[in-house]
């Protein structure tokens, strides 16, 4: 069975790795990583291609993950990298502080939690959000901010939180919302969007 080594590997080196291997038709394979962005991202990539996975730690940071295509299962695009005719067009807002505008942090703070209560206004547009920098402390610190996050995610608008950024602030385990991810997650999802918001 080929094994990908990606200890020392930051993401999305990991899932790119994953993804040279699924277009290249491996069938099963192993992956080694060593931080939890990785292994989370890493499995959803190769779930999202029709892989079963099985994952075990290997020591207190490392953990290898044993993937097999399913039988039956196709190599496609994951289901957010396809868009039907006529659908509405996808509108992102990129978040990369936990306040908006600088001046005044307290009033920043009011202004964020402002912004983030009002999104829903854009209806059926708004797609996806993407948190990353300091825009990830917005997932894990109770208040209205989370709370208006926690409300989107209900409302089905997908949001990626970069897991490079939360291993960073040291807020893995922290997080309330959102999907964790990676940078080609995030480039390809500025790329997918018909129109960029960054507050």
């Amino acid at each position: 069975m080929e094994l990908l080594d990606c200890l020392g590997l930051a993401c999305p080196q990991p899932v790119i790795r994953c993804r040279s291997a699924v277009g290249n038709g491996l069938e099963c394979f192993e992956v080694l990583v060593d931080n939890e962005p990785a292994l989370e991202n890493v499995q959803r990539f190769l779930q999202s291609r029709g892989y079963t996975l099985s994952a075990a730690a290997e020591g207190p940071q490392k953990w290898r993950i044993r993937a097999a295509r399913d039988a039956d299962a196709s190599v496609a695009a994951a289901p957010e990298e396809q868009k039907e005719p006529g659908q509405d067009l996808r509108t992102l807002v990129l978040i990369t502080t936990e306040t908006l505008g600088r001046g005044d942090d307290t009033l920043g703070t009011k202004l964020m939690e402002n912004f983030l209560a009002t999104l829903p206004e854009l209806g059926g547009r708004l797609w996806r959000l993407v948190l990353v920098n300091g825009g990830v402390k917005l997932t894990a610190r109770p208040g209205p901010a989370l709370e208006s996050l926690q409300k989107l995610a209900q409302q089905g608008v997908s949001i990626l939180v970069c897991g490079a950024c939360l291993g960073h602030y040291g807020l893995l385990e922290a997080k309330a919302v959102g999907e964790t991810s990676n940078m080609l997650d995030i480039v390809t999802s500025l790329d997918l969007a018909d129109k960029v918001i960054r507050p």
